[in-house]
């Protein structure tokens, strides 16, 4: 899968309202969402509980932590693009972020993105990126939402 290029505001402009890409499938293993629990320090049983999720879970299964999907953003996005001449970019926002389906143990997700709207602020761009982080044959995502980067370039 290639990556899309960008080098600068104007690469950016001409993808207003298209389709920036999406990325390769990523399994979020039991492993994965232990090791997110220990970080955060959600031990809720739906999350790590194997045994006691197969039976008292609806969902008959751990499921991944809603923060642990939405923290695979970066990963996944860096799969869709490419910035050159960047000093650095930042985290700015999210807006209308709404989870849609919990992702099962074992489940693998992947992102969508198109640009939403984009800001030339006196040479730092603020990029929004409608998103949507679908499930692996499943037809409701997992999470959708728009985030905002500021990307600083050279």
């Amino acid at each position: 899968m290639s990556k899309l290029v960008i080098n600068n505001y104007e690469d950016f402009a001409a993808m207003l309202g298209k389709n920036l890409g999406v990325s390769e499938y990523l399994e979020l293993t039991q492993e994965r969402i232990n090791m997110f629990a220990d970080a955060t320090l959600d031990h809720q049983w739906i999350h790590v509980d194997t045994e006691r999720a197969k039976v008292e879970s609806p969902f008959k299964s751990t499921i991944a932590h809603g923060y642990l999907t939405l923290s695979m953003l970066p990963h996944l996005w860096n799969e869709i693009i490419e910035v050159n001449n960047l000093k650095l970019m930042v985290n700015y926002g999210m807006d209308k972020m709404k989870f849609g389906q919990a992702v099962k143990s074992g489940e693998s997700i992947r992102l969508v993105a198109d640009l939403h709207a984009i800001t030339n602020l006196r040479g730092t761009v603020k990029a929004e990126i409608k998103f949507k982080i679908e499930i692996k044959d499943q037809k409701k995502c997992a999470l959708e939402g728009i985030a905002t980067f500021l990307y600083y370039f050279n």
